[in-house]
């Protein structure tokens, strides 16, 4: 497929996107509407356009590519990864239970507020910076995946280098979302959650034309393969796809990438009551589920197609490429357009929604805009501006070191990383939610640190021993370690008249 005929798609979906943003934030384009567009949002709205927001292009491309991966001496990955959806949908519902409710009792604007409140200031700054710390590196690991796929099939063929196609990809998001923030983000994932949908339904239908299958014969074929084989129960301990470390990992994964993440957070409390916010959790998570099977169908077909069609996968480098190659290379025009319809919309859905959570909790978290008298000052305005360019160009940074050291699939390298940065903070909210004790404030930033390296040099040096391979799960014993030390160091507990005003 011509290379131009992508960058002009290209062209005309960013056109889009600011054309959006200019009506979305021409009247108001203050710290109010930025941060938590005026607490006016509908929950429909939020609920469908977190759907592009939640799955990214991770889910788009690496989740298909990765079910006809072996770890060394096992079977073939399959539709293992949709226990670790079953985790997910069950960490949703713990989210709209017991986190939400929290979060709207007590008015947040950065979710991270709370720990000042429970714990401390010391545990406050900590938390909020393992929040930036976190989602700068696992928004840059999601844009990284489009990047290298815009890098390979189009922009190669002008020699142009890779640094410049990421800096002008981050550029035209910071363009689009630097005024309306969060008002207009709530919008632009409306266009990008359906172009998503789309994208995912019509590649089904796209490639099992392609092998001269009917749709209900496609999935007939896919439910009569080795692929669809989706519970591991066999070696607990050496397969790090067993149905007890996906599902717990998908639970806890959840609760901290989302729960206690200011992005998705930052989209529930736009509205006006919990009830709302609940029932866009719920609804979001059925369609998250659903969405999530027809993905690993994708990955199927995927398969399917290279084998009949002789295309070998060591030859692409990894499983990532798989999709986009058969898209962009085997398909025809209408096929590649609509491949990279969804992996833009997927990836700039996630990438847009994290520069303004970024923005917004190191404005309200470290410089303090929620304490100001004026909090829509132009000077205040000015200043979050050159937050949100500041954090823009801190995400090109990882980005292009990542591309130097990458050697997992973007899927796996996401998680690894949330296991350990994601950690800490899933620890700080536990012991603040569910113990009445204090925490020693001034060791809380120590332990944050201590905790995940201590994990690490276990996994590192002692699990290899014993047999035991971490998968998902890894968050949990982050977490768990966080929790056990601040128990230990803790100096005492909340009178009841304290832990009413923070329970």
């Amino acid at each position: 497929m011509s290379p131009l005929i992508l960058l002009s798609f290209l062209v005309v979906y960013f056109a889009i996107l600011l054309g959006i943003a200019y009506f979305t934030s021409r009247k108001t384009a203050d710290n109010s509407t930025f941060f938590v567009a005026n607490r006016s949002a509908k929950w429909y709205v939020v609920a469908f356009g977190m759907i592009g927001v939640a799955l990214s292009g991770v889910t788009f491309i690496s989740v298909p590519g990765d079910i006809g991966n072996a770890p060394a001496g096992l079977q073939p990955n399959n539709f293992s990864y949709f226990q670790f959806v079953l985790g997910n949908a069950i960490g949703f519902v713990l989210i709209a239970y017991v986190l939400l409710p929290l979060y709207y009792r007590m008015q947040l604007t950065s979710i991270y507020t709370y720990l000042e409140e429970r714990l401390g200031y010391k545990s406050y700054k900590s938390g909020a910076m393992i929040f930036l710390i976190s989602r700068t590196i696992g928004s840059a690991f999601r844009l990284y995946l489009v990047a290298i796929v815009l890098q390979r099939y189009i922009f190669d063929t002008w020699n142009i280098p890779f640094i410049v196609t990421v800096a002008a990809c981050l550029l035209l998001i910071w363009v689009y979302t630097n005024k309306g923030g969060l008002k207009t983000i709530l919008i632009t994932d409306i266009l990008q959650t359906t172009f998503l949908v789309l994208a995912v339904f019509l590649s089904i239908y796209f490639m099992a034309d392609g092998l001269g299958w009917s749709i209900p014969e496609a999935m007939e074929k896919i439910k009569e393969s080795s692929y669809s084989k989706v519970f591991v129960w066999e070696n607990l301990l050496g397969d790090t796809r067993h149905f007890w470390k996906h599902l717990i990992g998908g639970i806890f994964v959840t609760v901290a990438m989302t729960g206690l993440d200011q992005d998705l957070m930052q989209k529930n409390l736009s509205m006006k009551t919990i009830g709302e916010a609940q029932k866009n959790m719920m609804t979001f998570t059925s369609i998250f589920v659903v969405i999530n099977i027809f993905f690993l169908c994708v990955g199927a077909l995927l398969y399917f197609y290279a084998d009949a069609n002789g295309i070998n996968i060591a030859d692409l480098g990894k499983s990532d490429y798989l999709y986009p190659e058969i898209a962009l290379r085997h398909l025809g025009i209408l096929p590649g357009i609509v491949f990279m319809m969804g992996l833009t919309a997927a990836t700039f859905a996630t990438t847009d929604s994290a520069l303004t959570a970024l923005t917004t909790s190191y404005c309200v978290d470290f410089l303090n805009f929620n304490k100001k008298e004026n909090p829509n000052d132009p000077k205040l305005v000015r200043q979050r501006n050159i937050v949100h360019l500041a954090f823009s160009v801190v995400m090109l940074l990882v980005i292009v070191f990542f591309h130097v050291i990458n050697d997992d699939s973007v899927v796996t390298a996401i998680f690894k990383v949330a296991g350990y940065t994601y950690g800490p903070l899933l620890g700080l909210f536990a012991f603040g939610i569910l113990t009445k004790k204090r925490v020693n404030d001034n060791l809380v930033p120590y332990i944050c640190i201590l905790a995940p390296t201590l994990i690490y040099l276990l996994t590192l040096y002692v699990l290899p021993y014993t047999g035991y391979k971490v998968g998902f799960e890894l968050i949990v014993y982050n977490g768990l370690l966080t929790f056990l030390l601040l128990w230990l160091t803790s100096p005492g507990k909340l009178n009841d008249k304290e832990w009413q005003s923070v329970k």
